[in-house]
């Protein structure tokens, strides 16, 4: 992953200040994804890495297979990170399984939806995705 990390901030140290530090073109956006992430993915585990958020899912935490997506605003785009496969979402798809959606255009949210779906379809298939116990959904940092 190609992430840039100003060095003039401090790091976000959950989701919400990581929004709240957002340009304000992009918060209402950032909101919507998350709610979808947390809506198709309500087991995964909301955390900062590399200084933006991303949802853990699997029963190997801390683990590259554990890493379900991630998201970053940007000056000008709404990333997501990886992007896999991202059928339908090809004309967004810029480096290796990075997705780039343009401030200025709302997110295709159905296709978004059907990524984060089979992300956990691939995780719950691959038998290393099993639900944390109610509850354990919390902010935290793996960096």
């Amino acid at each position: 992953m190609n992430l840039t990390i100003s060095r003039s901030r401090k790091p976000a140290a959950d989701v919400d200040a990581y929004i709240a530090a957002a340009p304000a073109a992009a918060q209402p956006q950032l909101r919507e994804l998350r709610a979808m992430i947390r809506s198709e993915a309500p087991h995964a585990t909301e955390k900062m890495s590399y200084g933006i958020p991303f949802y853990e899912y699997g029963e190997r935490p801390n683990t590259f297979q554990s890493r379900l997506i991630y998201f970053a605003a940007q000056k000008n785009h709404i990333a997501v990170y990886p992007a896999g496969e991202g059928k339908g979402l090809e004309q967004y798809l810029t480096e290796r399984s990075t997705l780039r959606f343009p401030l200025d255009e709302r997110l295709p949210m159905s296709k978004l939806r059907a990524l984060v779906r089979a992300r956990v379809k691939e995780r719950d298939n691959g038998g290393n995705a099993k639900p944390p116990r109610a509850g354990s959904r919390r902010s935290g940092s793996t960096r």
